[in-house]
């Protein structure tokens, strides 16, 4: 008899005709003898319109109580969810993050999983009861509700069964991973598997199927990973260990971005201490920094680039209005019509030539870039939004995706 984690998104679970459909699924799951555990995240838009409003009271919410508030959309989900299944005659009980035993740690709307005593959950699962856990949240040191961020109930799935030893199943609106989004691309083809490293870079780089720090979880624990549509009416795609077949391409995916500005900070005096002075500052605001470039020293002074998530504008333009005031006079200039193109294979390790293959295509279709920057397995480029579509295309006709 195994154990086997699912999730399933707030479009799986966007109605009761939904739920009720979910709950018909996971009942025939458990008619062939496993043990399931149910991760379920808020029914459809819910989590937005609680956002809005709090923001309609409050132009900046005070982060405990916004956690406070938003973590009520899973337990709604839990309980309905739990009702369907014991009206299809599972026994089951509904479970919040904290009485799942998910504790966490940092930054309200973006706290961590710390660890998971599944003492609780352990417990019904022996009473022979389908469990069902609120995606998205857990409890701090404090007592307090904390919430992961977006696609947060993919990391909840993902570090229960870990902590389970069981495979995940993650259940969503699509059939699996495409090597890039058939919405922009639509002959885009479908992939059975894909690697842990290059599921993680696609996921860092914009693919919304997957969260990143869910698929950083599977890969430390080896936690087979299967996304598919909510409905199980095709074949999916696994998230799994690479294997020699993988690398037979140079690229898997491409992914785009829109998500990101782009900072310029000109006029910086060349110090170490400067540049160490305004990543240390951004990094104590938990401010998720990508792409960096710096240019050449030029009479004493250099240019910093870097981007970082539109959602953190404000904070990080509190920030740089500081940091001036220790370093001296800097310039700062944001870009938000920019867009991250991302070419990603575990391919390139042994197959040379990816980088520039890419900058010719660039070149032939007059794209300008702004920065690029490269790791072993993937390189990313910052053009203008108004040429992301006709560079993904010209790309993902060239590498054949």
């Amino acid at each position: 008899m195994a154990v086997v984690v699912q999730k399933y998104g707030g479009s799986s679970v966007a109605t009761l005709e939904k739920i009720k459909a979910v709950a018909s699924k996971i009942s025939k799951r458990r008619e062939k003898g496993d043990k399931v555990v149910v991760v379920v995240s808020a029914m459809g838009d819910t989590t937005d319109s609680l956002i809005n409003m709090a923001n309609s009271l409050n132009t900046n919410p005070d982060k405990r109580e916004l956690d406070m508030l938003i973590s009520t959309g899973e337990q709604v989900s839990i309980s309905l969810m739990s009702m369907a299944l014991q009206n299809e005659g599972c026994e089951s009980v509904s479970l919040t993050g904290m009485q799942a035993g998910i504790q966490t740690k940092g930054f309200h709307s973006k706290a961590r999983i710390e660890d998971i005593d599944l003492t609780n959950l352990k417990n019904h699962l022996s009473e022979d009861k389908v469990v069902v856990v609120a995606g998205f949240q857990g409890v701090n040191n404090n007592g307090d509700i904390t919430t992961l961020g977006r696609g947060g109930s993919d990391t909840t799935a993902v570090a229960l069964a870990a902590k389970l030893d069981c495979d995940c199943e993650i259940y969503t609106d699509v059939d699996g991973i495409y090597t890039v989004d058939p919405r922009l691309f639509p002959t885009a083809r479908k992939l059975k598997s894909i690697c842990y490293e290059e599921m993680l870079e696609m996921a860092s780089l914009g693919a919304g199927v997957m969260e990143t720090r869910s698929v950083e979880i599977a890969q430390k624990y080896g936690v087979k990973v299967y996304v598919a549509l909510n409905t199980g009416e095709w074949e999916g795609t696994y998230i799994k260990e690479s294997d020699n077949t993988m690398e037979s391409k140079a690229i898997t995916g491409l992914s785009l971005s829109d998500k990101d500005l782009m900072v310029t900070i000109d006029n910086v005096r060349y110090d170490i201490q400067n540049i160490s002075y305004i990543f240390n500052e951004l990094a104590s605001k938990d401010i998720n920094i990508d792409m960096i470039s710096q240019t050449a020293p030029a009479g004493g002074h250099v240019s910093l680039s870097f981007t970082a998530p539109k959602t953190d504008e404000k904070i990080i333009l509190d920030i740089l209005e500081n940091v001036e005031k220790k370093i001296g006079n800097i310039n700062v200039e944001i870009e938000k019509d920019i867009t991250k193109l991302s070419v990603v294979g575990i391919g390139m390790r042994s197959q040379s030539g990816v980088a520039a293959k890419v900058f010719d295509i660039l070149a032939r279709n007059n794209i300008q870039f702004k920065q690029v920057t490269t790791s072993e397995i993937r390189i990313s480029y910052t053009i203008d939004t108004k040429d992301r579509q006709r560079a993904l295309e010209a790309v993902a006709n060239e590498f054949n995706l």
